[in-house]
């Protein structure tokens, strides 16, 4: 027989004994918070004779969120496309800059061109930050912590982080649906490192990782990928939308339209590249017309409630091809056979959006019916203009 004093099971004793007792007799505290619902903008829709307006300026915002003095390229897209964005969604506006060119052209020497509150977040998480700052605001305001209505959260990210570097993270906060605005300046190409071929880039642009020669004359051999579509059609319960900075008021309404909806929306927005793409310093804004007028960049928008692509913007005209790729040296040593291939890729992106397409367009599609383009000689001639 062991020694020592047998203890009974259903005698408590110490730390249980006391829990036990005071969760059978002590009151129970309730405390309650006060929960503060979480006001959001409304942002109006900008008023347009048609679509396609070029010198129409309707009743804009006097401040200038993106102000003068930055120290990107004469002629840069994603600066103009900056500018019309942020003067859009107003002051009450949070950018988040992944790095990207515009992330360093605008963020040396300690200073930057934002009006407004501005965040670098590294390349690849765009979205992973983005959704990080909407649900800090939503959980402040909620608290009591933060007065005032919700801020509009836009993440401007290049080609190289949304469509590569940075996809999986953007995915995620479209997916979770955090109330932000993720916005895509497509340049076609990784500007900030030196122009190198992106997932974006158009095929036959030349870049430094594409570049054309005897094996492989057209340059780029890939075709773009599709990835306005792609979030569309992966997350269908947000707002997405393309446009581009050759239709300023479209643009603009769409940026409204994203943030006006509750919660996430993506916007791809065509913003030429001066450095890259090789062109005359003012034309910027006439290749961001004539790249939809040739259907290489077709305009439309999901509904997310109808569950349907809206392809009702309509440009003034159409246009072959190669009136976009004359003026552009990156296109300058295409063949023949090169410039009726993108014409057969941008005739299916009219036929997608239902278009009847001229019989021009169907003939310009034949190689048989083109030159070549613009000689090595004369594509340098445009380049040394730069």
């Amino acid at each position: 027989m062991r020694s020592g004093v047998a203890k009974s099971k259903s005698a408590p004793t110490g730390l249980d004994s006391k829990n036990k007792i005071l969760g059978s007799q002590a009151p129970r505290l309730e405390i309650h918070m006060a929960t503060i619902e979480v006001e959001r903008q409304l942002l109006p829709i900008l008023g347009s004779p048609n679509q396609g307006a070029r010198f129409y300026n309707p009743e804009l915002p006097s401040s200038e969120p993106f102000v003068p003095g930055h120290r990107t390229c004469a002629g840069c897209g994603p600066s103009i496309q900056y500018r019309m964005t942020s003067k859009a969604a107003g002051d009450n506006t949070i950018l988040v800059g992944p790095t990207g060119c515009m992330y360093v052209a605008n963020s040396s020497y300690l200073c930057t061109p934002y009006n407004v509150p501005w965040a670098h977040t590294q390349i690849g998480s765009a979205g992973s930050f983005t959704a990080g700052v909407a649900a800090a605001y939503e959980a402040m305001i909620r608290k009591g912590k933060w007065k005032g209505k919700f801020p509009n959260i836009i993440c401007e990210a290049g080609d190289g982080s949304a469509s590569d570097i940075g996809l999986a993270s953007i995915s995620g906060a479209l997916y979770r649906n955090h109330d932000c605005l993720i916005i895509c300046y497509d340049n076609e190409q990784y500007a900030n490192t030196g122009i190198q071929a992106s997932s974006r880039t158009p095929y036959g642009g030349m870049t430094t990782f594409s570049p054309p020669g005897p094996l492989v004359p057209e340059g780029k051999k890939l075709f773009p990928k599709d990835l306005a579509r792609m979030m569309a059609a992966g997350h269908p319960h947000c707002y997405v939308a393309t446009a581009s900075v050759g239709y300023p008021i479209d643009l603009m309404n769409k940026v409204r339209k994203g943030l006006n909806h509750k919660g996430a929306a993506y916007l791809m927005v065509y913003t030429p590249c001066q450095k890259g793409f090789v062109y005359e310093t003012p034309r910027s804004i006439d290749l961001g017309r004539l790249v939809v007028e040739c259907g290489l960049y077709p305009m439309w928008e999901w509904n997310p409630e109808k569950r349907a692509f809206d392809y009702s913007f309509r440009p003034a005209s159409m246009r072959p091809v190669s009136e976009y790729l004359k003026l552009q040296g990156r296109f300058g040593h295409l063949h023949a056979e090169h410039i009726a291939t993108l014409q057969k890729f941008a005739n299916e992106q009219w036929r997608m959006m239902g278009v009847e397409l001229p019989e021009a367009l169907i003939h310009a599609a034949d190689a048989k019916n083109l030159v070549n383009m613009a000689s090595a000689a004369e594509a340098t001639a445009v380049a040394e203009t730069v």
